[in-house]
């Protein structure tokens, strides 16, 4: 796996308002904030691009809402913004494709010349995974760092329920059979990024 010296790390909706349990349920993966934080490092030591993308949610309820402590970035990312020897992008959206949001990261990534991307954050299967299909069909080269994100059990149709982990591995594998992405790990990323 080749990972371009200008390849831009998207960094999808790792806030705080994900903390609250009661609100979205049992989730997977609790080792993805510590794989994100580790390629935000590698990202910023290389001279990387890093784009930190935060949903701000027009619903009243939302743990992600303006205003409310949970739109805040977790400590951990906010602690980096601005670190890197590298161009930062900064974007909010209220839909889930970061590729939607403001200001314009399709805009952005031209202008740098960028056409890698690797994708981690929160939800795997909601905005993670929208950005990824989308970067997919808008032509960029899309690594899904699987391990870089988490999600939480669900209830579909017809009383349908899935876990976390059985949403995310449905999610990682319509990606990367679909053709959207490769799906990776954050292992092989970070060998393939050198440091």
């Amino acid at each position: 796996m080749d990972i371009a010296e200008n390849a831009a790390l998207v960094v999808v909706d790792v806030q705080r308002g994900f903390e609250e349990a009661d609100f979205w349920g049992p989730r997977n993966n609790p080792g993805a904030d510590g794989n994100i934080a580790e390629l935000i490092d590698v990202w910023q030591d290389t001279g990387r691009p890093v784009v930190f993308v935060r949903h701000d949610s027009s619903k009243p309820e939302s743990p992600l809402r303006p205003g409310y402590v949970g739109n805040d970035f977790k400590e951990y990312v906010e602690e980096r913004r601005g670190k890197g020897a590298g161009p930062e992008l900064f974007l909010t959206k209220t839909v889930n494709s970061a590729f939607l949001g403001t200001p314009d990261l399709g805009a952005w990534l031209s202008a740098q010349g960028i056409s890698q991307i690797v994708v981690v954050g929160i939800q795997t299967n909601m905005c993670a995974e929208t950005t990824a299909r989308m970067g997919g069909n808008l032509g960029y080269d899309v690594l899904f760092a699987y391990d870089a994100t988490y999600t939480f059990d669900l209830e579909g149709p017809f009383g349908w329920r899935r876990s976390a982990e059985e949403i995310a591995q449905a999610s990682a594998v319509s990606l990367h059979g679909g053709g959207f992405a490769r799906v990776v790990t954050t292992k092989e990323v970070v060998g393939a990024a050198g440091r």
